[in-house]
């Protein structure tokens, strides 16, 4: 029997290859990227101001990291900037180097590629199903044994959309304190949260030592391809060592130029939040009216389902879909999610229609 192609989020080049279906007629529901694209008001601001590049950045970025603590409520000193979160998640496990990490599972694959590059090994801690892939948290905290050294958390979850909230993460964060134990946050996707502060743990940083938030913005502001990262920590020993063995002008100046614009662009931040929350709610009600489905509390500007009609996988959903130049994402290449499993993203209202469509005629 031939294998079954697996696609990412941003494999829009295989899928065209594949199905020859041209990537631009394509409606991305896997990418999980702001459906408005990039604002406006910083399209017009780089436009016009291109000749950042003419320059080197401020290598220390003052006035970004000043941004960014104006932002999420943060001292610019625990702030740290980097190309992408993605380069913050590979110094921060490259510098602590665990001898063992508890990784909060089902997740995104890339922790697991930079703790197998430090020669870690690795227990996954799953959410269950039964328990709507809510944490249990009292059982989780009883696999932080002596061996775990480091617990990595993506918070709210890809693929799950589930999220702790701030007072069990405060939980899992002074106890692993006690324990020595340093906690790496991932918060890509907490800022399309309902209540981003009811999920957030920055407003911890200055409490705690033993834990980093990194974020992004190629989610919430639609800038994969700008590879503008922070993170935030109190601990200023680990921050000085990252700091250390991060390369020079990691972000570039339109980067460092862009990030800013972003950040103070509040007409967009609360227009996504608006669309978000109100085609997440619409998306989540019509699959609650078919046996079909079954869905889960969703924190992201993405939704889980659960396929429950006999004899329909993932993939046959995923090509029914892209047949109809939609594309979602089979879940099957995640780890421990056990069943016929789809996520989606939220995008703008006709193509959610249009998916929803698709999706409950199966």
């Amino acid at each position: 029997m031939d294998k079954k192609p697996e696609f990412h989020g941003s494999d829009l080049e295989k899928i065209e290859e594949y199905y020859h279906i041209p990537k631009e007629e394509i409606v991305c529901f896997s990418a999980n990227v702001n459906p408005l694209g990039l604002s406006e008001t910083v399209r017009q601001k780089l436009c016009s101001h291109l000749d950042v590049i003419c320059r080197y950045p401020d290598r220390a970025y003052t006035s970004l990291r000043q941004t960014i603590g104006a932002y999420c409520g943060a001292d610019p000193a625990h702030i740290v900037v980097g190309n992408g979160s993605t380069e913050l998640i590979s110094l921060l496990i490259s510098q602590r180097a665990p001898k063992k990490a508890l990784v909060l599972g089902p997740t995104y694959s890339e922790y697991a590629r930079e703790l197998s590059l430090v020669g870690g090994s690795m227990e996954y801690y799953h959410l269950r199903e039964a328990d709507d892939f809510v944490l249990d948290i009292d059982d989780f905290l009883s696999h932080v044994t002596g061996e775990v050294d480091m617990v990595i958390l993506c918070n709210p979850n890809n693929p799950t959309s589930s999220a702790i909230p701030r007072e069990d993460m405060k939980r899992i964060i002074a106890q692993c304190s006690k324990q020595g134990v340093f906690v790496m946050i991932d918060e890509t996707y907490v800022e399309f949260a309902p209540d981003v502060q009811a999920v957030s743990a920055i407003s911890l940083v200055p409490a705690y030592d033993n834990f980093m938030v990194i974020r992004g913005v190629s989610k919430f502001f639609a800038a994969p391809g700008l590879r503008f990262g922070y993170g935030i920590t109190s601990n200023q020993t680990f921050l000085s060592a990252l700091l250390t063995h991060q390369n020079p002008w990691s972000l570039n100046s339109i980067g460092a130029f862009a990030g800013e614009e972003m950040l103070k662009d509040t007409d967009y931040i609360q227009r996504t939040r608006a669309l978000v929350s109100k085609e997440r709610a619409k998306m989540l009600a019509r699959l609650a009216e078919s046996s079909t489905y079954k869905t889960y509390p969703a924190y992201a500007n993405f939704i889980l389902a659960r396929i429950q009609k006999e004899g329909v996988t993932s993939f046959d959903v995923f090509e029914k879909a892209i047949h109809q130049k939609l594309m979602i994402r089979d879940c099957s290449s995640f780890q421990a999610l056990e069943g016929e499993y789809i996520r989606f993203c939220v995008m703008d209202p006709a193509d959610n229609d249009r998916l929803m469509d698709c999706l409950l005629d199966v």
